[in-house]
C-alpha cells in the first residue's frame, strides 16, 4: 500500500512473479501429477486407469507399515548419534586449544566431499576380504575371521547408521559450535567464581541457552535423514533382504525398478505427508522459540549473575 496516494503497490508482487512460477513448475505439477498418479495403476503401459484407494489399500495391507518402522527407527538412532556427536563435538572445538581453527576445518571433510565418493570409501572399509574395520577387528581378536559387514541384517543395518552419521555430524557440530559461542562468556566466569563444576556449567548455563538451536538442528537432521537415498543405495541397495529398505528406497523400487508408476506414486505421497508433518513441527518450534524470546525482556548482567548465584 502506497502511504502517500493509498494505492496498492504490485511492482513487489511483479518481481517475485518469476520465482513463484518457476515454483510452480518444479515442485508444484510433479506434486499434483504424483498425486494424480496415485489413484491408477499407471505403469510403462500406455492406458492407465482409474482405480481408486486401492493403491494404498494394497500397500497397508503389504509389508509397507515394516518399511514405515524400520524407516523412523533408522532415522533415530541416526539423529540420536549425529545430536549427541555434534554436541560432544561443539564442546571440543570450543575449548581454547592451540590450533584450534585447523581442527575445526579437519571436521569438515565429511560435509564437504560428495556423498558417493565418502560412501563408497565406506563400502570398501566395510569389505570383508580387504576392509579396514575387519583389518582392525582381527588384528584386535574381535573377529575370528573376515566379517563382510554389509552381507547382514543386523550389521549391514547399522552400518548405514554410522556411514549416515559420518556424513552428517561435521554440520550439527559447526551449527551447534555457533550456537555455544553466542552465550555470554559472564555466565560462565560467575559461575565459576561460585565454584561450579565444568558440567554444572554445561548442565545449566549451556545446554538451556542452546535448546533452540539443538532443537532446531535435530529437525532438520531428521528430515535430511528421512529422505537419505544415496547413502544406503550405494552401500546395500536396500538389502540384505529388505534389512536397509527404508521409504525412499522402497518407493524407488515400486516405481524404478518394478515400473510400478502408479503404486509408487502412493508411497511417495505418503513420504509427503510425513515430511509436512517435520515440517508443519519445525514452524511451530520456531514460532514458540519466537514468542518466548520476544516475550520476556532480556536480563540484564547484572540479574543473570544473581539469578546463577541463587541457583547454586
Amino acid at each position: 500500500m502506497n502511504a502517500l496516494d493509498g494505492k496498492t503497490n504490485y511492482f513487489p508482487y511483479l518481481l517475485l512473479l518469476p520465482a513463484l512460477l518457476l515454483t510452480i513448475i518444479i515442485v508444484g505439477w510433479p506434486l499434483i501429477e504424483t498425486v494424480r498418479l496415485s489413484f491408477t495403476n499407471a505403469s510403462l503401459s500406455p492406458i492407465e486407469e482409474y482405480i481408486g484407494v486401492d493403491n494404498y489399500v494394497k500397500i497397508f495391507g503389504g509389508r509397507f507399515p515394516a518399511v514405515v518402522v524400520r524407516t523412523f527407527y533408522w532415522m533415530a538412532i541416526s539423529v540420536g548419534l549425529k545430536m549427541v556427536v555434534g554436541v560432544a563435538g561443539a564442546m571440543l572445538l570450543n575449548c581454547t586449544v592451540p590450533g584450534r581453527n585447523f581442527i575445526r576445518i579437519l571436521v569438515m571433510p565429511p560435509w564437504i566431499v560428495p556423498v558417493a565418493i565418502g560412501v563408497f570409501i565406506w563400502s570398501w572399509m566395510y569389505n570383508g576380504q580387504f576392509g579396514m574395520i575387519s583389518g582392525i577387528g582381527q588384528w584386535l581378536g574381535i573377529l575370528a575371521g573376515p566379517f563382510e559387514f554389509l552381507a547382514f541384517r543386523n550389521s549391514s543395518f547399522y552400518a548405514t547408521i554410522v556411514t549416515d552419521v559420518w556424513v552428517g555430524t561435521p554440520l550439527v557440530t559447526i551449527y551447534l559450535l555457533a550456537a555455544m559461542q553466542s552465550v555470554p562468556g559472564d555466565l560462565y566466569e560467575a559461575a565459576w567464581s561460585d565454584g561450579a563444576s565444568r558440567f554444572y556449567r554445561f548442565r545449566r548455563i549451556t545446554i538451556p541457552l542452546i535448546m533452540p538451536a539443538i532443537a532446531t538442528m535435530a529437525l532438520l537432521s531428521a528430515i535430511w535423514t528421512f529422505n537419505s537415498f544415496d547413502i544406503i543405495w550405494i552401500l546395500t541397495e536396500g538389502g540384505p533382504r529388505s534389512a536397509t529398505t527404508t521409504m525412499i528406497i522402497d518407493t524407488y523400487k515400486t516405481a524404478i525398478s518394478r515400473n510400478k508408476f502408479g503404486e509408487g506414486s502412493a508411497r511417495a505421497v505418503m513420504i509427503v505427508i510425513f515430511l509436512s508433518s517435520f515440517a508443519l513441527f519445525y514452524f511451530y518450534m520456531l514460532t514458540r522459540f519466537a514468542k518466548r524470546a520476544t516475550g520476556h525482556a532480556a536480563p540484564s548482567k547484572e540479574e543473570n549473575n544473581n539469578d546463577y548465584t541463587l541457583s547454586l
